[in-house]
């Protein structure tokens, strides 16, 4: 977890892989522990063809069934399915605006929300600018995009910078676009 902390959790992410990755990975946690998805995060990469929303997308119903065996990640029909489908919504949100990036960044203006949280100002499970993006996902046919599993995306990938300002991270990711 410190690893994530310090290396990756809020760094502002433009690459459309990394944020499929993302994507998916915030969905499969639903329910579960982040530590849970981390330790399983390169499980998942064998298993979803290294993230790749193309490949992901065409996998049939007996590669996906197939999954279901699989330990290496969270077993779930649902989450498996939504994982496929949502690579599909993924790849025709990358065609209307360019890219997955192209059309995330804009619920931010294309910069991260700088928010200043204290131990006395906890960090929300949603915002509004969450409940947007999640809103106009599940209406592009993702699922697994509530409002509070997409704040996590969004804290993930940079879009919000959530480090406490006591924190070195704060600055450091501030620091970054």
């Amino acid at each position: 977890m410190r690893r994530y902390h310090d290396e990756e959790w809020g760094a502002p992410v433009h690459d459309d892989r990394r944020l499929f990755e993302f994507l998916i990975l915030e969905g499969a946690q639903a329910g579960l522990s982040w530590s849970t998805i981390l330790k399983k995060r390169e499980g998942y990469r064998e298993a979803f063809a290294d993230f790749d929303p193309a490949r992901v997308a065409r996998f049939d119903a007996r590669r996906r069934a197939s999954l279901m065996n699989n330990a290496a990640i969270v077993r779930n029909r649902l989450k498996i399915e939504s994982t496929v489908s949502n690579a599909r919504a993924f790849l025709e949100v990358s065609k209307e605006f360019g890219s997955f990036d192209g059309y995330v960044w804009r619920f931010v203006d294309g910069k991260p929300i700088q928010n200043r949280r204290t131990a006395r100002h906890p960090i929300p499970a949603r915002t509004a600018e969450s409940d947007a993006l999640s809103a106009d996902l599940r209406k592009r046919g993702f699922r697994f995009v509530g409002s509070t599993i997409t704040y996590a995306f969004m804290q993930a990938v940079g879009m919000v910078n959530d480090h406490a300002t006591f924190c070195y991270r704060y600055r450091e990711v501030a620091d970054l676009r």
